[in-house]
């Protein structure tokens, strides 16, 4: 029985030892960051839809670490040191990435031996280009007006503009998940791609106490055929003093 009780104990020690050992595991600390660009130009979306995914070499197969861009195109990640993959799955973002020979995401090799900064280049079907907000006091409306430049022109890739919109919001998130005040057109209705125009009331009799700024953030979007995800100007400050 004593030896039982010995072994026993002796169990609980050596657990214990472990536990202590697992809990002095050194924290990850090195940070990757970065954004989403193509030829220089950022990338932007909506916020926390767009994914991506990394996986570590030399560990088995263990699932990805995921992550999200933020809405300005941009991502962080702390990561132990260590080889890298990084991919974002087929069918994600408003843009092109790259694939292997199979039609896979094809992956982009990253070392970690400290902290590092990354931009993830992709191919975009359009820009918004030249996005310009105004306010108008009399009847509460913001207008903008931008071009929608078509990128990708192979017919066997390219995306047709399902629609575009603009959105007004009374915080710098803005899209639409976030917003008090939206518009749509439909692309069959665009008759210049070059100068598009939307227009939008701003409903400040519901929302006046939300205003105390004297700001509005607005930004457009442009939703392609058979694209989930939008693509995005940056949000711009309306002054509605």
């Amino acid at each position: 029985m004593k030896n039982c009780f010995r072994y026993i104990l002796l169990i609980a020690v050596i657990a214990s030892f472990a536990s202590c050992e697992k809990d002095n595991y050194t924290a990850p600390g090195s940070f990757l960051t970065g954004a989403l660009t193509y030829k220089g130009d950022t990338i932007r979306v909506e916020r926390n839809q767009v994914p991506y995914q990394l996986y570590q070499y030399g560990f088995g197969a263990v699932g990805p670490i995921s992550g999200t861009f933020a809405q300005d195109g941009s991502y962080s990640q702390v990561l132990f040191n260590g080889n890298y993959k990084l991919i974002i799955p087929n069918g994600q973002g408003p843009f092109m990435w790259k694939q292997d020979a199979s039609g896979n995401p094809d992956s982009l090799s990253i070392t970690m031996s400290g902290s590092q900064n990354l931009t993830l280049e992709v191919t975009p079907f359009y820009m918004v280009r030249n996005a310009q907000f105004g306010y108008s006091a009399s009847d509460s409306m913001v207008t903008a007006t931008f071009k929608a430049e078509k990128i990708v022109t192979d017919p066997d890739m390219m995306k047709d503009i399902e629609r575009v919109s603009l959105y007004v919001n009374n915080t710098e998130f803005t899209s639409g998940g976030d917003n008090i005040a939206f518009t749509n057109m439909a692309g069959g209705d665009i008759t210049n791609p070059d100068n598009i125009t939307l227009s939008v009331r701003v409903p400040f009799e519901t929302n006046l106490s939300t205003f105390t700024q004297g700001n509005l953030y607005a930004r457009v979007g442009i939703k392609m055929v058979n694209v989930e995800d939008m693509i995005f100007s940056d949000v711009e400050i309306v002054s509605i003093k």
